[in-house]
């Protein structure tokens, strides 16, 4: 029986040798532990394409390391393989047909990492840690495109050692995300720039930034012709804003909501308030997951500016989170940010993965008519 596609058996929760499971505090919300997580704090998440049999995660960490593992439909995960940086792996992502996994590093380097040969070669140099990367297919082009702490973002055919073209940002860049034909990147100094990715990437247009603190995460999100229209932005503030590229009325369209702050919204008393780590849209539904240094994920609909679920409180952050391509499994991996500092750093702390049946969770509202 398959795990994820039913609600039966998914995240039952096992009894431990002391009696109930409801005391753990590391996995609150009883979900499938991926086995072998990475040994240092884990920076990105990402599933594999529609392209592939199966569901295959990928997790770098800053333990300088790459992982892969399968996914199997009774919720066991099993570690293929791995590779190294030699500094910590900031970003990960998958080529169309899942043959080929890219990975960027605080080394200054990206590398194409073959799954079938499990060999990985650079692809990609800056002069600055690698923040971001993104594969790219366009009718006419296919390439890499990584956004860099030097202030530049490149694009990368992975067969020269010279990108196919270099585009000078105003900061660092900080997040990034693509779906075809649109890129947006935020950079430091609340920087915000949309690129057009068509015949070739070209700069489209410089956003205001909706919101007030640094730019933490941001997710483009498309429309009912499955076109991209807008993206979510997340800040250090507890804060995500939804933003059209061309609203019809953007005074209205565009808004921005709270959350990962401490007693919900209740603003009498003094909050809490946390970074939000990650962003990630539901494949088939088109809402979304934040997840935050508070230690839990939310899931909302944008349409009806509704929250849909909170989970229970981590015992530490989330630092990464992402959807499988159906959209019935959201992987969400808890480890340090460093969004305290050092002092609050424990290395004896270990860092996990979770899965979790997001079918049911992740429906839209009906909407009030």
């Amino acid at each position: 029986m398959s795990l994820f596609g039913t609600n039966t058996g998914f995240g039952a929760g096992t009894t431990g040798v002391f009696g109930s499971a409801t005391t753990d505090s590391h996995n609150p919300m009883k979900d499938v532990e991926v086995t072998s997580p990475p040994d240092d704090s884990i920076s990105c998440l990402a599933f594999s394409p529609p392209t592939m049999n199966g569901n295959f995660l990928i997790g770098g960490s800053w333990a300088n390391d790459v992982r892969c593992w399968e996914v199997q439909d009774n919720g066991q995960t099993v570690p293929k393989a791995q590779q190294m940086h030699t500094g910590p792996v900031l970003d990960v992502c998958w080529s169309d047909d899942g043959s080929k996994v890219y990975t960027a590093s605080c080394d200054k380097t990206a590398k194409m990492w073959d799954l079938n040969t499990n060999q990985a070669t650079q692809i990609a140099q800056h002069d600055g840690p690698i923040r971001t990367i993104h594969w790219i297919t366009a009718p006419n082009y296919s390439c890499a495109m990584t956004g860099s702490w030097d202030k530049t973002l490149k694009f990368w055919d992975t067969r020269s050692p010279n990108p196919m073209m270099s585009l000078q940002m105003p900061e660092r860049c900080y997040c990034a995300d693509v779906v075809y034909p649109m890129a947006v990147v935020a950079t430091a100094e609340r920087g915000l720039i949309v690129y057009q990715l068509e015949n070739q990437p070209s700069e489209f247009r410089r956003i205001d930034s909706p919101l007030k603190h640094q730019h933490r995460c941001v997710a483009i999100f498309k429309d009912k012709q499955n076109k991209p229209t807008g993206f979510a932005l997340g800040s250090i503030e507890g804060r995500v804003a939804i933003h059209y590229i061309s609203p019809p009325n953007p005074a209205k369209d565009n808004f921005t909501f709270k959350c990962h702050r401490s007693n919900g919204t209740n603003t009498a008393t003094p909050q809490d308030i946390y970074a939000v780590n990650a962003i990630s849209f539901h494949p088939v539904h088109g809402t979304l997951a934040t997840v935050g240094s508070d230690g839990r994920f939310s899931f909302w609909d944008k349409d009806a500016r509704t929250k849909l679920k909170t989970s229970e409180q981590l015992d530490q952050p989330i630092t990464a989170c992402c959807f499988n391509n159906t959209g019935n499994i959201f992987a969400y991996a808890s480890s340090y940010d460093w969004s305290k500092g050092h002092e609050y750093y424990n290395p004896q702390k270990k860092n996990y993965i979770f899965l979790r049946n997001a079918t049911e969770e992740l429906k839209p509202r009906n909407k009030k008519w």
